[in-house]
């Protein structure tokens, strides 16, 4: 049984992480976090110097993905200006049933590596017919539809700046074009009805999703700045007329990966 799912404290198990990568990569501290979804690998190779990549399933707590189109690797990368971004491609999806502290085990790794600020990144459904798929759109909040929570007891934590206005600022200064919208995790892994869908948008859901919402509050209670960002991959259930499939999802995030991982990095060298 992985330790995520024993009992003990999510804090030892990410620091022991936190330690594991230290040698691993010979780098003490990272600055920045980022977690790659679907459509996004490209942009670690533009973000800087890979320094390090280290087997996934060999750092305590994590696990090699089950999901194609994630890669089963943590990355050291040294951008041009000196920072330190640890690369996280190994994501844990809550419909994998590994429990939720294995979900955010890599944001909380991350915080105890030092990263200060962690960028999630996602494939998902638009329920904006304009946003065509292919379309990258800023995470201003999200509704977490999973009924579940990374913070165990009384932890208290304020949620009502989440996703760092200052971040998506910063972002628009790369592309002034970039929309945003309230991102909706629904558990998975069986897509969204139509009525799911018209639900999430009364709501008031502009994007839908399996994944962030859970990690963002994690690093939020870990003190770290977050920015979202998702790609359109598709129009949700009901917006669209065709079906739904991971294929398109994957297609969807392979024509747009050049446009999309140049505007990624060029947004973490602001950061």
């Amino acid at each position: 049984m992985n330790p995520s799912q024993t009992s003990g404290s999510p804090a030892l198990l990410a620091a022991e992480a936190a330690h594991y990568i230290a040698r691993a990569t010979g780098v003490p501290q990272h600055d920045v976090a980022v977690v790659l979804g679907s459509g996004w690998g490209g942009a670690a190779n533009l973000i800087g110097e890979v320094t390090a990549t280290v087997d996934a399933a060999e750092v305590p707590g994590f696990h090699a993905p089950s999901v194609p189109g994630h890669v089963a690797t943590l990355s050291s990368i040294r951008t041009p200006d000196g920072k330190n971004v640890l690369i996280l491609g190994a994501r844990t999806h809550f419909y994998e049933g590994k429990g939720v502290r294995a979900v955010v085990h890599g944001i909380r790794t991350a915080a105890a590596t030092g990263a200060k600020t962690v960028v999630l990144t996602n494939g998902c459904g638009g329920l904006n017919p304009d946003w065509t798929p292919g379309t990258p759109v800023l995470i201003s909040d999200h509704i977490n539809l999973t009924a579940s929570s990374p913070l165990e007891g009384a932890t208290f934590v304020d949620l009502t700046d989440l996703y760092s206005a200052r971040l998506r600022a910063l972002a628009r200064e790369v592309d002034p074009s970039l929309s945003e919208g309230v991102y909706a995790q629904f558990t998975g892994p069986h897509y969204e009805t139509p009525a799911e869908v018209q639900y999430a948008k009364r709501i008031g859901a502009d994007l839908v999703g399996m994944s962030t919402a859970l990690e963002a509050i994690a690093a939020r209670a870990a003190g770290m700045e977050v920015f979202g960002i998702s790609l359109v991959t598709n129009l949700a259930a009901g917006i669209s007329s065709q079906p739904l499939s991971h294929e398109e999802v994957l297609e969807a995030g392979a024509a747009a990966g050049p446009r999309i991982s140049a505007l990624l990095a060029a947004i973490i060298a602001k950061l």
